[in-house]
C-alpha cells in the first residue's frame, strides 16, 4: 500500500463529499433555517453512532453561535430523556441510512410530542424521510473507507452541513463577537471579547497615588508599600497629573541626587500613558506594548481610580 496516496484519497473521497452537499442546496436549507432562526424553543440534534458524534458537535456549535441547542442521545431519549423535548422545539435527526433502529424507534414520540422533525439522510425512501416534517437529503457519494462501510464522507458531509446552518442562522440573529465571547468566557478568545480593564485592575486603597506637590519620600512610600511600580500623582480633584516609576526613582538616585528634598512635580512624567477603565483590557495589553511600559492609571473620565499593570493582564490568561 502507498500510505501517503492512501491518505490523499480519503481526503479526496470527503472534499468530494462535501462539494456536493455544497451544490445541492436549494430551497429546503433556506426552509430549514427560516424554521431555527424562528424557533421559540430548542434546537436538539439526535443521531447514533458516528452520526451521534457529528450531531453533537453540530448541537455545541449552534449553542456557542447563539442558538439555544443540545445533543440527545436517541438511547438514553428511550428511558426518560425525550422528558427533554417540547412541542416548541425543533428535533433534528441524522441517519444516513434513514434506517437507524434508536432514530426510528424515538420518532413516534417525537410527533406525540409535537416537535417538528427535521431529517438529515441520504435515503429518500427510508423511514426516517418518510417520518420527517422537512427532510433534507443529501447527495450520492462513496465513502472514504476503502470497504465502503464506516461513515468517513457521510458524517463529513452531514458536518459541514451542520456547520452551515449554525453559522448562516448566527448571521441572521445578528451575533456578534462580543456574544461569542458571553458563550466562551474561560477561553482566551472569549477573555479578549469581555474582558475590561476595569476587571483587571489595581483601585481603591490598593492603588498608589500622592498629591501634587507632595515630597518625593511621600511617593517613594507609595511605590514600597503599594508594590505597584507606579504612582500616581493626582490633584485635589483626583485628575492625572503624572506619574513616577520605579525607573525614575531609579535615575534619581544614580544621579547622587537627595530625593529628600524634591518634590513629585520636579520628577513624574508629565502627560503619562492612561487608559479608561471601560476599554477592553486587550487594548490595555496592546498599549502597553506599543509604549514599552508595565503599567498605567485608570481614569474615569478624567478622574485616576486605579492601576493596571501588563502582568496582571497577562495572568488574566490574555497573551495578545
Amino acid at each position: 500500500m502507498d500510505i501517503l496516496a492512501e491518505g490523499k484519497r480519503v481526503f479526496d473521497y470527503e472534499l468530494e463529499a462535501v462539494r456536493k452537499t455544497r451544490d445541492a442546496l436549494d430551497g429546503t436549507f433556506i426552509q430549514i433555517i427560516q424554521l431555527i432562526t424562528e424557533c421559540s424553543g430548542k434546537v436538539i440534534v439526535t443521531g447514533m453512532g458516528k452520526s451521534g458524534h457529528i450531531a453533537a458537535k453540530i448541537a455545541a456549535t449552534f449553542a456557542s453561535l447563539g442558538t439555544s441547542s443540545f445533543y440527545l442521545h436517541p438511547g438514553e431519549a428511550m428511558h426518560g430523556d425525550l422528558g427533554m423535548v417540547s412541542r416548541k422545539d425543533i428535533v433534528i435527526a441524522i441517519s444516513y441510512s434513514g434506517e437507524s433502529d434508536e432514530i426510528i424507534a424515538i420518532i413516534p414520540n417525537i410527533k406525540l410530542i409535537g416537535a417538528v422533525l427535521i431529517g438529515i439522510t441520504g435515503n429518500r425512501d427510508s423511514t426516517l424521510a418518510k417520518a420527517s416534517d422537512f427532510l433534507q437529503v443529501l447527495p450520492e457519494f462513496q465513502e472514504a473507507c476503502y470497504l465502503g462501510l464506516a461513515p468517513t464522507s457521510s458524517t463529513s458531509a452531514v458536518l459541514s452541513y451542520g456547520d452551515a446552518l449554525a453559522v448562516v442562522a448566527s448571521g441572521l440573529y445578528g451575533f456578534k463577537d462580543t456574544d461569542f465571547g458571553k458563550y466562551h468566557p474561560a477561553g482566551a478568545l472569549g477573555k479578549k471579547l469581555i474582558l475590561k480593564v476595569d476587571d483587571i485592575m489595581v483601585k481603591d486603597e490598593d492603588n498608589a497615588m500622592v498629591m501634587a506637590g507632595s515630597m518625593l519620600k511621600d511617593a517613594i512610600v507609595e511605590l514600597s508599600k503599594k508594590g505597584l511600580g507606579l504612582v500616581s500623582v493626582v490633584d485635589e480633584y483626583q485628575r492625572l497629573q503624572g506619574v513616577i516609576t520605579d525607573g525614575d526613582l531609579r535615575r534619581q538616585l544614580e544621579k547622587g541626587v537627595n530625593v529628600y528634598d524634591l518634590r513629585v512635580d520636579e520628577i513624574m512624567t508629565k502627560n503619562p500613558v492612561s487608559i479608561s477603565s471601560k476599554r477592553l483590557a486587550v487594548d490595555a495589553l496592546k498599549l502597553m506594548r506599543d509604549k514599552n511600559i508595565s503599567g498605567m492609571p485608570v481614569l474615569d473620565f478624567e478622574k485616576v481610580i486605579g492601576c493596571v499593570r501588563l502582568q496582571a493582564v497577562i495572568h488574566a490568561g490574555i497573551i495578545g
